[in-house]
């Protein structure tokens, strides 16, 4: 019973955080500082999600085949490729490392 008051509880905080958005007065979406943070926040939060996933395993920072996809994704971003480019890339270079490392 416990899981659905999780749930219960979950989804009244996601309700309530999206009536709070909408709430926020006009003004203050409008100053410079606000307009200036939600257009890095996301790309702030998806960089902190990425090394999150890539560097981490449970407690331990680690260094394996997800950095070297990582590796490959960046150097395909750098060299301006398209995004499925960019993907494949990625796992190809992750399942090769993997191949050869066991």
């Amino acid at each position: 019973m416990s899981v659905w008051i999780a749930v219960a509880v979950t989804a009244v905080g996601c309700y309530a955080v999206k009536l709070a958005g909408l709430l926020v007065p006009a003004g203050v979406l409008e100053r410079p500082l606000v307009k200036r943070l939600s257009a890095l926040l996301p790309v702030a939060l998806l960089a902190a999600l990425t090394a999150q996933q890539t560097f981490a395993d449970g407690q331990a920072l680690v260094l394996d085949a997800r950095a070297a996809g990582l590796g490959a994704a960046a150097v395909a971003l750098v060299l301006r490729a398209p995004f499925l480019v960019v993907v494949a890339a990625a796992v190809v270079v992750t399942a090769g490392v993997r191949a050869l490392t066991g």
